[in-house]
């Protein structure tokens, strides 16, 4: 085979950008000294697992555990699979019952606690093993059968029952009561986390260009259940030859065939031309399982043109394809190394200068209202309540820059909030937006608008731990324009080698054409003639988020999944690129008792979906 001189690139299309199916994540729980409300026996527990919807805050039954008798300990065998985005707050509640009959209606069952979550808090934990204690809380009681119900508010503080304020020592529980304690165990499902690695040639293509021989590329296609094609990959392009040598590529499995190795792969070939009309060579089909036996005679393909073959009655082919190399191995995740031991260490940088406008003022981006928080606060919260969960100590560095700071009126590009040099870290996102409340009343607002000194300030930290066990995000939340623009590119190159993401929220009307070149999605960041080894920075500006109907709770569940959905692949990246593999999950505790089997063993696989 001739390997052809040079190569063109197809840039326009990324495999890993297609839609790909999501991560998902088996939950399993187990219960420990529930309430017991069987009178000559013990509790018959069976649990429920709610979804929050995201715009209407309405709570959804998402599926229901086996029922266990008579034990206030148990372990529960059927699990939750439930799809994983990084990038959301999926709130989670587990209802616990016992069990007095055969009816699927909870209503005629023992209400024995609940407990509230978010599938960030289960992942973020420590080995993904999240124990919270279980409360009766509010209730109502049910208007036929007298039971206790679980009043759930409707995420705005609202109870969406009318309560009683009987409480329950009758049945055995008081409001606010705790009623035991509830395990939760997260895992992601490995079935889909395979990247494959192939590479393939061509034979006696057809010629297709007129004063030259073609310049083929590969598209390949993933069927759907509904028998159309989605692409997933495409190869570059070989110049001048029928016998290409296509370097070798990898792509995730679930890409590929959606992790099902006997779904339909449909490759077409075509010859590239410069205006975009790329003349259709041929296609033929493969499936993974096909593939995945590697370079034999069963992986050398006839590419078929249909309509040649209609034509043409002594029609051949239109060449051969051959598959030279095949490999496959576990891809390494985010979840792999959080559930490791990875902490995400979120840091804060908030602008001070005078183009917010007077704080005092209703007008200013920093006023403080009494009755809504302002556009900074809201950005902070919104992303923070997010990543606060994947940080073990909850202490996270806010700074300020732009401001004069007391009592000498210096500036400062790079101060604590807090007013502890030595140690900048609040407590929780609460702590920080008090922090930030307390600055607004004692810095003086001034300029410029400085980046580059917040970034190196979180560099430097990052520089110093590089052995996996902690990965940075700093979130700048600016008005303006930026003033040192050199300085923050060297400073974001220099960053981009390190265990480190900065999110760029822009609050105000401004124009933000800078922040747009500094993340670089379209055109990798340079500084100097170097160019970043990763792209680390999303910006978003703050008023595309803003909902005209007020509703700051969606608007905001949006902005975070925009600012937030790159970070996941970013700390894989960075661990990838330094060879860094996720460390073993902590030991498991020590095993509970034995317990009594489920009443009726599940036939079906013991999996619960939507």
């Amino acid at each position: 085979m001739e390997q052809p001189e040079d190569m063109a690139s197809l840039s326009e299309f990324d495999s890993l950008a297609g839609s790909i199916p999501a991560t998902k994540v088996e939950i399993t729980v187990s219960c420990r000294n529930l309430l017991d409300k069987d009178m000559f026996s013990k509790s018959d527990p069976l649990c429920v697992m709610y979804t929050q919807g995201m715009e209407n805050k309405q709570w959804r039954e998402f599926g229901r555990t086996e029922v266990i008798d008579n034990t206030l300990n148990p372990d529960f065998v059927r699990k939750f699979i439930v799809d994983y985005f990084f990038e959301e707050k999926q709130n989670l509640r587990f209802d616990l019952y016992d069990v007095d009959s055969k009816s699927p209606d909870l209503s005629k069952h023992d209400f024995l606690g609940q407990a509230f979550c978010t599938l960030g808090e289960i992942v973020g934990s420590s080995g993904s093993r999240l124990e919270k204690p279980l409360t009766i809380g509010a209730f109502s009681l049910n208007s036929r059968t007298g039971k206790p119900m679980p009043a759930v508010s409707n995420g705005s503080g609202l109870w969406m029952e009318s309560l009683r304020t009987t409480d329950l020592e009758a049945s055995g529980g008081v409001p606010g009561k705790k009623c035991g304690t509830i395990i939760l165990s997260a895992e992601e499902l490995s079935n889909c986390r395979d990247v494959a690695t192939m590479q393939f040639c061509a034979n006696k293509l057809d010629k297709k260009d007129f004063f030259g021989k073609s310049d083929p590329f590969l598209v390949f296609y993933r069927s759907n259940e509904d028998g159309t094609f989605t692409i997933c990959h495409k190869t570059e392009v070989m110049k001048n030859t029928l016998n290409p040598v296509w370097q070798t590529f990898s792509i995730p499995v679930r890409a590929l065939c959606n992790g099902d190795y006997d779904r339909t792969i449909k490759v077409e070939v075509y010859d590239w031309d410069r205006d975009g009309s790329h003349d259709f060579i041929g296609e033929f089909t493969t499936s993974y399982r096909e593939l995945a036996r590697g370079q034999s005679q069963f992986n050398i393909y006839e590419v078929i043109n249909p309509k040649k073959k209609m034509k043409k009655k002594k029609y051949v082919n239109s060449g051969t394809v051959t598959l030279l190399s095949f490999a496959v191995e576990s891809e390494c995740t985010f979840l792999d190394y959080i559930k490791g031991g990875t902490q995400i260490n979120f840091t804060v940088a908030i602008d001070f200068t005078a183009s917010n406008g007077n704080p005092s003022q209703s007008t200013s981006l920093h006023y403080m209202s009494p009755y809504q928080l302002n556009a900074y606060a809201l950005a902070l919260t919104a992303v923070g309540e997010i990543i606060q969960h994947y940080d073990s100590d909850k202490m996270f560095p806010a700074l300020g820059f732009g401001a004069k700071l007391p009592p000498d009126g210096r500036v400062s590009h790079e101060f604590p909030l807090n007013g502890n040099q030595e140690n900048p870290s609040c407590c929780g996102i609460d702590g920080i937006l008090e922090a930030y409340h307390r600055s607004l009343r004692t810095v003086q607002l001034y300029g410029p608008t400085n980046f580059a000194p917040v970034v190196t300030h979180v560099a430097r930290n990052a520089a110093a731990v590089q052995d996996g066990s902690q990965y940075s995000v700093l979130l700048i939340i600016t008005d303006g324009v930026i003033s040192d623009m050199a300085q923050t590119k060297e400073a974001i190159v220099n960053a981009a080698k390190l265990p480190m993401s900065i999110i760029i929220i822009g609050v105000g009307q401004a124009e933000f054409d800078a922040m747009v070149e500094l993340d670089g999605d379209d055109v990798r960041i340079s500084s100097r003639g170097k160019l970043a080894e990763r792209d680390i920075v999303q910006f978003v500006p703050f008023r595309d988020y803003v909902d005209r109907t007020g509703n700051h709770v969606l608007s905001m569940a949006r902005l975070a999944r925009d600012v937030l959905a790159e970070i996941p692949d970013q700390l894989v990246s960075y661990m990838k690129a330094q060879g860094i593999r996720p460390r073993p999950p902590p030991a498991a505790p020590e095993p509970s008792p034995p317990q009594s089997p489920a009443r009726t063993p599940p036939a079906s696989p013991l999996h619960t979906h939507i």
